[in-house]
Order: C-alpha cells, then sequence, then structure tokens
C-alpha cells in the first residue's frame, strides 16, 4: 500500500468527529418564589422535604438564583434538583455558585450520571471545610473518592465543573483542574442536576451543560 492509499484509508475509516451538544439554563427567565421550572426535587438521606426556590439576588446579571431554602438541620441529608432535560453519559456541567448561610454545612455541588437519588457521582466545595471533593453514591451511601483543600469564600461567587467522560472523571474549580481519577462504578447514560448538604443556603446561577 501507498503511503497515498494508506492515507485514503485512514480517512475512510475515521470515526466522524462527536457533537457537542450545549444549553444553558436561563435561570433569569424563572417565575421568583416558585420550584424551578424544567427541574424535579429530590432527596438524597435524610430530614424533611426539600424546597428548591428562585430567589432574587442582584449580584448576577440575571438578578435570579436558584437555591435550597428549607435549613433543614439534618446532617446526612443532600437535597437534589435534577434538569429533566438530559440523559447522558459524557457530560460536563459547570455552575457559579455562592454559599450564603448554613450553620451544618456551607455546599454547592454538581451531580452527573444519576440514576436515581441513591445513586450518582457528585462534586461539591464547601465554605465551613475549605475543600473540594468528589463522591460517588452507591444505595444511599457516600464515599469519598478523592479531594482538594483549598480556600472557598462564602458570600463570593466561584465556578464549580463536574467532566464524566468514560471511565474519567474530572472537577475544576474557579477554572483550574483540582481532581482527576478513573472509576468504573456508573458507566452509563444519567441524569444531572445541582446538589446541596443539610441547611445550606446556597445561590446557583448561571447553570451550562455540554453532552457528547
Amino acid at each position: 500500500m501507498t503511503v497515498v492509499q494508506r492515507l485514503r484509508a485512514e480517512a475512510t475509516d475515521a470515526s466522524p468527529p462527536t457533537r457537542v451538544n450545549a444549553m444553558k439554563i436561563n435561570i433569569g427567565d424563572m417565575a421568583l418564589g416558585q420550584k424551578p421550572g424544567g427541574f424535579t426535587e429530590s432527596l438524597t438521606g435524610q430530614g424533611g422535604a426539600v424546597r428548591w426556590q428562585v430567589l432574587e439576588d442582584p449580584s448576577t446579571p440575571a438578578h435570579r438564583v436558584i437555591a435550597e431554602t428549607s435549613r433543614d438541620t439534618s446532617d446526612y441529608r443532600f437535597p437534589l434538583c435534577i434538569w429533566d432535560d438530559l440523559r447522558a453519559k459524557n457530560a460536563q456541567v459547570t455552575i457559579r455558585f455562592k454559599a450564603v448561610e448554613g450553620s451544618v454545612d456551607q455546599a454547592a455541588g454538581i451531580v452527573v450520571r444519576l440514576l436515581d437519588a441513591d445513586n450518582y457521582y457528585v462534586a461539591r466545595a464547601n465554605a465551613l471545610e475549605d475543600n473540594v471533593r468528589l463522591y460517588k453514591v452507591v444505595a444511599g451511601v457516600r464515599r469519598q473518592m478523592a479531594g482538594r483543600n483549598l480556600p472557598v469564600l462564602n458570600n463570593v461567587w466561584h465556578t464549580l465543573s463536574l467532566r464524566s467522560e468514560g471511565e474519567e472523571l474530572e472537577v475544576w474549580f474557579n477554572g483550574a483542574s483540582v481532581i482527576q481519577i478513573r472509576d468504573q462504578t456508573f458507566l452509563d447514560a444519567g441524569k444531572v442536576g445541582i446538589w446541596t448538604k443539610a441547611d445550606s443556603v446556597t445561590h446557583f446561577a448561571e447553570l451550562d451543560i455540554e453532552s457528547r
């Protein structure tokens, strides 16, 4: 086979480029005081019913945010706000968040490959502990996979991203990659969404999702 023939064969056999579907969740169009449209509320762990609401926050361009407002202090309690319109295996979810209040916790999280409220991956940042961690929740039990200690200031806007690609999971905080790990627990497509813990009042804005 000549070089030209080989190059033609490689071009013929090459897989088409993977299509990336990108969406930005427009919180600015949601009704104040109401449950965020397009999301389903759920709960991992203990405590009372969750209450996700659209709140006013003038520090964002849209002047609106999503927050879990029940203030339940149960420690093993993880409220979920799940985006209804996507199931994906390979995805990257990015949020802008601000930890506002919470005596038990001040946490912000992203979930991917969520099969149900008891099975998923979650990346979370905590303003009381000054760290970013990656967990997997299996049959309702949360297990830490990796973590980094770094400043997470309250009442300051930060960005958090979680990417799932095959066996690879990667977490970014404020634009820097802070965790990279491989895991095979959840390899199928699942839902994506946002997450908090206990009595955290965390403002979420500018939710971006890319899926492949």
